[in-house]
């Protein structure tokens, strides 16, 4: 198997296009990266808010089905 000519020109031609694929990857994600508007630090956003007030309002009315 590691004598074919053939086995290292693919494994060769497969590092190569793996390298590629990578750095390409890599420039992608910095590029949409800085597309998207970065959110200001310690801001929240509003759905999360809801989420967690939510969240809150049911552990609150846990508490209180403890109680009666």
């Amino acid at each position: 198997m590691f004598q074919k000519t053939d086995f290292w020109i693919g494994l060769a031609v497969g590092a190569v296009a793996g390298i590629f694929g990578y750095r390409f990857m890599q420039e992608r994600e910095q590029q949409m990266a800085a597309l998207q508007p970065a959110a200001p630090t310690g801001e929240v956003p509003l759905a999360e808010l809801q989420r967690q007030k939510e969240e809150l309002e049911d552990l609150i009315a846990a508490q209180e089905a403890k109680k009666n």
